[in-house]
C-alpha cells in the first residue's frame, strides 16, 4: 500500500473527519495530481473502520518498542597514544587537500 494513501487518510483525519472515506482521500489525491487507485483507498478505509487515528498510531508505537531503536551507542573511547595521533593525521589529510586542489585550478581547458 502506497503512503500517499495513509498521507491523505490522515490529513482527511486532521482536518476533521473523523472516519474518512475513500472519496475524501480521492479528492485529497487528485487536489495534487496524483494517481488514484480505488482498491487500495478501499483496502485502507476498510482496515482502519471503527478505528480512530490515535488508537492506531498508539498500537504502532507499541509495536516498534520491540525493534530497539537501533542508533547503537557512543563509540567507544581510544587510548591516549592513538587519541593524540588521530588530529595530526587528519591535518596532514587536510593539508594534501589544499594542494591538490590548488593545483587543479593552474590546469587549462582551452
Amino acid at each position: 500500500m502506497g503512503m500517499k494513501y495513509v498521507a491523505a487518510y490522515l490529513m482527511a483525519a486532521l482536518a476533521g473527519n473523523e472516519s474518512p472515506s475513500a472519496a475524501d482521500i480521492k479528492k485529497i489525491l487528485e487536489s495534487v495530481e496524483s494517481e488514484y487507485d480505488a482498491d487500495i483507498a478501499g483496502k485502507l478505509v476498510s482496515e482502519l473502520e471503527g478505528k480512530t487515528i490515535h488508537e492506531v498510531v498508539a498500537a504502532g508505537k507499541e509495536k516498534l518498542k520491540g525493534f530497539g531503536g537501533g542508533g547503537g551507542g557512543a563509540p567507544a573511547a581510544g587510548g591516549a597514544a592513538a587519541g593524540g595521533a588521530a588530529p595530526a593525521a587528519a591535518a596532514k589529510e587536510e593539508k594534501k587537500a589544499v594542494v591538490e586542489e590548488e593545483e587543479e585550478e593552474d590546469m587549462d581547458f582551452d
